[in-house]
């Protein structure tokens, strides 16, 4: 059995196009999940939203399963990400920061379909989870089981920790996307892997990540892979698609 997992789109379009590329290159998988973030960072928030949609419409849903994160879930609810002001010195900084997050936010969901709002709806708060026969249970969550929020799954966090957020499910595998991150970690009694993100990695500026994996005779083949795609042509989807913050967009994907 091959699954394909990726996660973090964040609205570039052109990371995106460069995984579903590679993807069709290893040949034939027999399910594929995306964990969600398909919108908000990049220029291209519904095109994503789109691309993501035609994909389910093309494999079918039992082929391919979406789940929502954090930021669709913004974007659906007016939430926002919490962002507590620690001293008197840095309010004025604190004060800029929220107003270009939601000026960003606003944006991207002003760019949206009905049909992409619809859509995002029925993916947010799920999770997905698959029975690999000779194996066992393979688990799919945005950040944690539960919330979509908390960095409990990454790179830094303790085994205790990791065990504690996946105390309360059934399974051997989970894979996790939100951290950015790329990650393959036991901890005892889970395996822990983060695919990376498609279009705004914190450790490899210019590629776009994602992992497939191999299920055979009981055993789990992992592959990280790591996708050049033209980070200039995002970078100018910004600007000339009328993005509020295209500096933002130079710093998250140039690193």
């Amino acid at each position: 059995m091959r699954l394909a997992v990726f996660s973090d789109i964040h609205g570039n379009l052109i990371a995106l196009e460069a995984v579903l590329a590679d993807l069709a290159s290893v040949g034939e998988v027999d399910l594929i999940w995306c964990l969600g973030d398909l919108v908000t960072g990049a220029a291209r928030p519904a095109a994503c939203v789109q691309r993501v949609r035609q994909l389910v419409e093309d494999y079918g849903k039992d082929k391919m399963q979406v789940i929502g994160g954090n930021t669709d879930r913004y974007l659906l609810t007016g939430e926002r990400m919490p962002m507590p002001i620690l001293t008197e010195e840095t309010w004025q900084d604190r004060s800029q920061m929220f107003a270009s997050r939601d000026a960003l936010f606003n944006w991207s969901l002003s760019k949206l379909s009905w049909e992409d709002y619809e859509f995002l709806s029925k993916i947010n708060g799920r999770e997905l989870y698959t029975w690999v026969e000779g194996y066992g249970g393979v688990l799919g969550v945005h950040a944690v089981p539960g919330s979509d929020e908390p960095l409990s799954l990454g790179p830094d966090t303790s085994d205790e920790e990791a065990r504690d957020a996946l105390l309360d499910r059934e399974g051997r595998l989970c894979l996790a996307g939100h951290t950015h991150h790329r990650m393959d970690r036991d901890v005892k009694t889970w395996r822990i892997i983060n695919p990376g993100s498609v279009g705004w990695t914190f450790t490899q500026p210019g590629l776009a990540e994602w992992a497939l994996l191999t299920f055979e005779d009981g055993d789990l083949t992992v592959d990280l892979r790591a996708v050049p795609y033209d980070v200039e042509a995002a970078i100018a989807e910004a600007n000339t698609l009328g993005h509020p913050d295209p500096a933002r967009v130079v710093k998250f994907l140039r690193g």
